[in-house]
């Protein structure tokens, strides 16, 4: 039976997803992307999406590259130029965008606006084809490179299958690629608030013997918090009205969150996943399929378009044999767990309250706010720059 060939097919079309395909369509590839849902349009009546991402300077010049970023820019974005942790009031890290000579660090940005700008941005293109809603079903290595049959009854080759399609991705199940993964036996809750706080461009957060509080400037009367905490905890907070809700946001948050009125929430488990390998014959993963990472300080994403970087640079050339695809995976995999571990590190070591270690860490934290270049190369890293 006759049917289309492409040079990549991308499954998953959500921020990762999208972007890899809009950098392959540029090159000029034949590209097919498929996804379960198309971004809904964008209105800015919308209440804030719960899902929001801290965008950092090199994700950003990736999407100015790639042409999406007035798409995204035009809805709505939110600078940041500040940066503060700390677990003593006394012994805090704050890190300025002055301190590199920057205007911002970057932008707090809602994921669905993300996507959809992407999707204006690949709708330009004639070289790529949307098979949407639609999912993966099968996927098997033929002489034209993948044949993958799709739960809509269509089907479609590819020479480069790429695996954007999350945490529990299909790709990579089918592909046989391993992760290692454990639990971090805590929960997320995330809070659409209104807000007085006067952090109208400073994200913070909070650490405290039960986990982290943060907070995320969305423009001036909004904001974001996060609570991590252990997962009854989180489900417990989760079975409160709003009324209920603020009044332990209040409690449990520092004062500088000011007066705050319940909006919106949802909550998710905390896991690390990491595939033993981001490529086989055919396919490679990127983003959340080929890794997750502990949310502490917004990287997510970031690494995400770290990786489309790396795999268009790598396939600038049309090569897409194994070989070729390899050289992605040691541009990504040793970065991506060097993010990951430094994450858990920083985690584990502010998750119990003995004494000796609780001053150590607040010492480390006063140390670190003077260390002057070695905080701006810290800074410097996870910007991307």
């Amino acid at each position: 039976m006759a049917h289309m060939h492409f040079d990549v097919a991308v499954i998953g079309g959500g921020m990762v997803g999208a972007a890899t395909a809009l950098g392959l369509a540029k090159q000029g590839k034949q590209v097919a992307i498929i996804e379960g849902y198309q971004p809904k349009p964008f209105e800015h009546t919308q209440g804030l999406d719960i899902r929001i991402s801290a965008i950092s300077k090199s994700s950003v010049d990736l999407l100015k590259q790639l042409g999406a970023w007035p798409h995204i820019q035009n809805k709505r974005v939110f600078p940041y130029s500040g940066l503060e942790t700390w677990e003593l009031e006394n012994c805090c890290t704050r890190f300025d965008a002055a301190d590199l000579d920057l205007t911002l660090l970057g932008y707090m940005v809602e994921n669905r606006v993300l996507q959809l700008g992407i999707w204006e941005a690949l709708s330009e293109y004639s070289n790529v084809t949307f098979y949407c809603p639609d999912s993966l079903v099968s996927m098997k290595t033929t002489g034209q490179g993948q044949l993958l049959d799709l739960s809509s009854g269509e089907a479609l080759s590819a020479s480069l299958v790429v695996g954007a399609d999350g945490a529990n991705s299909k790709v990579r199940q089918i592909a046989g690629i391993g992760v290692t993964a454990w639990d971090y036996r805590q929960d997320c809750m995330l809070i659409n608030v209104e807000t007085d706080c006067l952090d109208i461009d400073v994200t913070w957060q909070w650490f405290t013997p039960s986990g982290p509080r943060s907070y995320l400037p969305m423009g001036e009367g909004k904001g974001c918090l996060v609570w991590y905490d252990s997962p009854e905890r989180i489900k417990q907070l989760a079975q409160l009205n709003t009324v209920e809700l603020q009044t332990e946001i209040q409690r449990c948050f520092p004062a500088r969150v000011g007066h705050v009125t319940v909006k919106d929430f949802a909550s998710f488990p905390l896991k690390r996943r990491h595939a033993q390998h981001y490529c086989k014959d055919g396919v490679a993963l990127v983003g959340d399929a080929a890794h997750t990472i502990n949310p502490l300080a917004g990287q997510g994403v970031n690494l995400g378009f770290k990786d489309v970087t790396a795999l268009l640079t790598t396939l600038s050339d049309d090569d897409y044999s194994l070989r070729n695809l390899q050289k992605y995976q040691q541009l990504r995999k040793t970065d991506n767990l060097i993010m990951q571990t430094a994450m858990d590190v920083f985690y584990v070591g502010f998750s119990n309250n003995i004494g000796p270690v609780k001053m150590l860490r607040n010492v480390g934290l006063k140390l670190a706010d003077s260390a002057g270049p070695l905080k701006h190369q810290a800074l410097k890293y996870a910007l991307g720059l």
